[in-house]
């Protein structure tokens, strides 16, 4: 039998994802909301707006995170924590974090138009720059609140033309105190787009996270011999682009010969002279591997390393491979998986268990309290591009999901692990 439960206003719902798309809007009905831009500035104005609108307590901390607070009968009781980012990729969609707010909001508003007070305080939160689009490295805000980066670290990030972190907070007025971080939190939910096909592919309404894969980000040197490219024969070339492209399809055979989860990606490619009619003689490439088992992605990452100096050998350039970054895998809460997947049964909607292959704000939060993530299709895959789309019936069933399971874990005194 499928429970009758409390229930979102998705009207209500994708009017606000609609409004939030006007600002930073693209062409092609994407967006560009680079953290602490001017646009950023002006959807946290809108999202306190809200906040207000809906009678929770506003707060922003020195990261620059907001958060909305629902008060819980017992005030001290540790608040479950719900929400995401609304900063965006370059060209990105409506959909990539700020749907993981905008649903938080939505739960909130919904509790309180009910009139339902639960035993524990509920809290929204929009982190800072979790993109990484306009300060590197990506997750900021949340890195900062679960202790990864140290505040000095975080402030001195630059951008591309020189603006630090702190100075771009302060500019649009969202530098607030360390105080108003949030202490003693129960546990940590986040509602997001699956950013990848397969839910759409299997016709199923929700991915139940388990984890997000672990990552190795290797740079690769390439040196060889920079030649004119007519008078130097085939057979006497050191051409380090043609070495490169028999290394990239070393990658991609290794990886598509393990398992189906491991991926590796060259995203990245220089060549010099980088000339019409020269014989390529350095070529600088990148290489993303990821796994969800350390174990397995350490193993492979060594095996690809051997292999790249092995083909560099075999076409006579020297090679120079850097692990550039690398950030462990991440395991969610188990307790958390199974609440979440008994709710999706309950409701009647159909779903499987899942790794994220991309990071979230939920990675770093993890390291300081229980956290679980629920994932909705993504219509053929897209995302991070204007293209992105996720329909409303997926938006909602999410919505009504996540709803179900904060309201369950605001009246517990259940601890998880």
């Amino acid at each position: 039998m499928i429970e009758q439960t409390p229930t979102i206003n998705i009207k209500r719902l994708m009017k606000t994802i609609n409004e939030s798309a006007t600002i930073g809007k693209l062409s092609r009905g994407g967006i560009c909301r680079l953290a602490l831009t001017d646009d950023d500035k002006k959807m946290r104005d809108l999202f306190i707006q809200w906040l207000s609108d809906t009678e929770l307590e506003v707060r922003v901390d020195d990261f620059g995170n907001i958060y909305g607070r629902k008060e819980g009968k017992n005030p001290q009781a540790a608040p479950i924590l719900i929400g995401s980012h609304l900063d965006t990729q370059p060209e990105g969609g409506r959909y990539d974090g700020i749907l993981g707010v905008l649903v938080g909001l939505e739960v909130l508003t919904t509790l309180n138009n009910m009139g339902i007070q639960t035993e524990r305080p509920i809290e929204v939160i929009n982190f800072t720059n979790e993109e990484g689009s306009r300060f590197e490295p990506p997750i900021l805000g949340a890195g900062g609140l679960a202790g990864h980066f140290d505040q000095e670290f975080v402030y001195s990030r630059k951008d591309r033309e020189g603006k630090t972190f702190l100075n771009e907070l302060k500019r649009i007025g969202y530098h607030g105190s360390k105080r108003n971080r949030i202490q003693n939190c129960h546990c940590y939910l986040e509602l997001h787009i699956e950013q990848g096909p397969v839910l759409e592919h299997k016709n199923l309404d929700i991915g139940v996270v388990t984890g997000i894969q672990g990552m190795d980000w290797l740079e690769v040197i390439l040196t060889g011999q920079s030649d004119h490219a007519g008078p130097t024969p085939m057979n006497m070339r050191k051409d380090a682009l043609y070495a490169a492209s028999k290394i990239i399809q070393v990658i991609r055979e290794t990886i598509v010969n393990l398992d189906e989860e491991a991926t590796a990606t060259v995203g990245r490619l220089a060549v010099k002279p980088n000339s019409i009619n020269c014989v390529p003689g350095e070529v600088i490439f990148s290489v993303d591997i990821r796994h969800s088992d350390d174990v397995i992605k350490e193993k492979l990452t060594q095996s690809l390393i051997e292999k790249i100096s092995v083909s560099a050998a075999a076409e006579q350039v020297a090679v120079k491979i850097d692990k550039i970054w690398e950030s462990s895998a991440t395991q969610f809460s188990g307790n958390l998986v199974n609440i979440i997947t008994e709710n999706v049964k309950k409701l009647g909607y159909s779903s499987q268990k899942m790794i994220s292959g991309a990071g979230h704000d939920a990675k770093y939060m993890n390291l300081i309290t229980p956290t679980a993530m629920i994932f909705v299709p993504s219509v053929a895959g897209k995302s991070h591009c204007q293209e992105e789309f996720t329909e409303a019936e997926a938006i909602e069933k999410g919505a009504n999901l996540l709803l179900k399971t904060v309201y369950q874990l605001a009246n517990s005194n259940a601890s998880f692990k």
